[in-house]
């Protein structure tokens, strides 16, 4: 069990920022302009997530790296979070066919390094600053299977596209079967409890096939 004396407190950004530090502020505001300024001819783009612990022998590796293809051929940037597994065969597809390539890379204390396949990558403190690039710059979400950031920036365009804080766009879960316990618990207790509405599910969409999620997104963006 770790030791909790033994933590070291600069680590947790948030937890650093304090009343005496508003010059932290500027360093915030400096990555929101960094990623303004870099992403601004990306657009369109899918950012897509999932796990970065397989590698590339996993068939969902072998599956992002062909929709990054198929994307890049179509002329849709390949956007991601400049990690390894999903994220890496991401950009490896979309970089081997020549197109659009983009890591947003966070720096993380005991992991992520970014991939070599990000033809532009840009580094991020803060999750913060980097989830407004990967939602403000997409045209469609699409989340292979994955842990907790996965999850979390699931749950986070699936909020903004409820509240309408943004314009809805395509939400494609990637592999039924590891997403069906996540969508029956959401029936079964969400909706059933009236947390949300019943629509509220439409915003997402399952597909499997690379070929049928470049078509959804085609359809979206009517290209």
């Amino acid at each position: 069990m770790q030791n909790n004396n033994n933590i070291k407190k600069s680590q947790y950004l948030i937890d650093e920022i304090k009343v005496g530090d508003t010059w932290r502020m500027f360093k915030i505001l400096s990555e929101f302009v960094e990623g303004f300024e870099h992403l601004a001819d990306v657009e369109p783009a899918a950012s897509i997530f999932g796990s970065a612990r397989i590698k590339e022998d996993h068939k969902d590796y072998r599956k992002a790296r062909t929709l990054g293809k198929m994307l890049a051929d179509n002329g849709i940037t390949v956007l991601t979070g400049g990690g390894p597994g999903v994220m890496e065969a991401a950009n490896r597809g979309a970089m081997e066919a020549g197109g659009g390539s983009v890591g947003l890379n966070i720096e993380l204390p005991f992991e992520q390094k970014p991939n070599p396949y990000a033809k532009k990558l840009i580094t991020f403190n803060y999750f913060f600053v980097r989830k407004v690039m990967l939602v403000k710059y997409a045209s469609a979400f699409v989340i292979f299977p994955g842990g907790f950031g996965t999850m979390d920036e699931l749950f986070e365009a699936l909020t903004l596209i409820q509240t309408k804080k943004i314009l809805p766009f395509p939400l494609i879960l990637v592999e039924k079967n590891y997403w069906k316990g996540l969508i029956n618990w959401i029936e079964n207790m969400m909706i059933k409890n009236n947390f949300i509405s019943e629509n509220d599910l439409d915003i997402i969409k399952m597909i499997d096939e690379p070929g049928e999620i470049l078509e959804c997104i085609k359809n979206f963006l009517k290209v």
